[in-house]
């Protein structure tokens, strides 16, 4: 019986699609290969752990392969996949690549739902972009003292790059910001300019858990803390109080948007 090959790789696109070349560098067969983020919680008998360090020219070379092999669609699902917050997403995407590799028409990889990891790539995709199109929605801007536009998010993917397009297109005079807090990052766009994003990097002697930018110390401007009163005033009194139901406004607007929209802070 063959031995099995677990891969571990960092959590990132990149950090997947060179785990992807080693695995065909290393000439290992898919059947008894796993491709896994991180370090693993359990360790199995008669596996074989080998740590991959991401080189982004091996990342690169399996983009362009995909591009030219598998066309648009496939390559844009698994670039949307490896955004999900799902452990088992590197995993799905190395079974998929093994498996467009080996078919015969590898530009209709992504209609084959009958295969396991191929079905895999097709839902996380799809819940990553679910994710982003809700937050387009509930996204909220916030004017700080200095004129910039700022918004707090929680996403449970990782889902900032998708945001800043549609916003960059729809604000492209202002100075933007949005911030997600669960991975630090940060998309910043200048006025008149392109969109890009920063990972914030944690300074040594910071307590871990605690987030690098704190809400409780950012300053509104005049008119935005004036406005944010008005609106939550407005959302108050046109309520009607007989009426309420929170199950369904939750299942409207789920608690994890609600901490992050002005509506649902409380009146001052």
């Amino acid at each position: 019986m063959d031995q099995e090959i677990c891969l571990l790789c960092e959590d990132s696109l990149e950090g997947i699609l060179t785990g992807v070349y080693e695995a065909y560098r290393l000439k290992c067969i898919p059947e008894h290969t796993r491709l896994q983020i991180g370090e693993p919680g359990n360790y199995r008998l008669f596996t074989e752990y080998v740590n991959i360090e991401t080189e982004n020219e091996k990342a690169g070379k399996v983009i362009r392969t995909l591009q030219e092999r598998f066309g648009v669609e496939a390559w844009i699902a698994i670039y949307r996949a490896a955004s999900s917050y799902d452990q088992k997403k590197a995993d799905a995407i190395y079974h998929t690549i093994a498996k467009g590799l080996k078919c015969s028409r590898p530009s209709q990889l992504m209609g084959n739902l009958t295969d396991d990891a191929v079905r895999t790539v097709f839902e996380l995709s799809r819940n990553v972009m679910n994710e982003a199109h809700h937050w387009k929605e509930f996204l909220r801007f916030e004017e700080l003292e200095n004129g910039i536009l700022f918004a707090q998010i929680g996403p449970v993917n990782d889902i900032v790059a998708y945001l800043a397009p549609h916003f960059a297109d729809r604000l492209p005079l202002e100075n933007f910001m949005i911030y997600d807090e669960k991975r630090e990052s940060l998309v910043l766009h200048p006025a008149g300019k392109d969109w890009y994003v920063r990972r914030l990097v944690k300074e040594d002697g910071e307590a871990k858990g605690n987030s690098l930018i704190d809400r409780q110390r950012i300053v509104y401007s005049e008119n935005e803390a004036k406005y944010q009163e008005l609106f939550r005033y407005f959302c108050h009194r046109i309520a009607i109080k007989e009426r309420k139901n929170v199950r369904l406004q939750q299942g409207m607007c789920p608690l994890r948007f609600q901490s992050y929209m002005t509506e649902f802070k409380q009146l001052g």
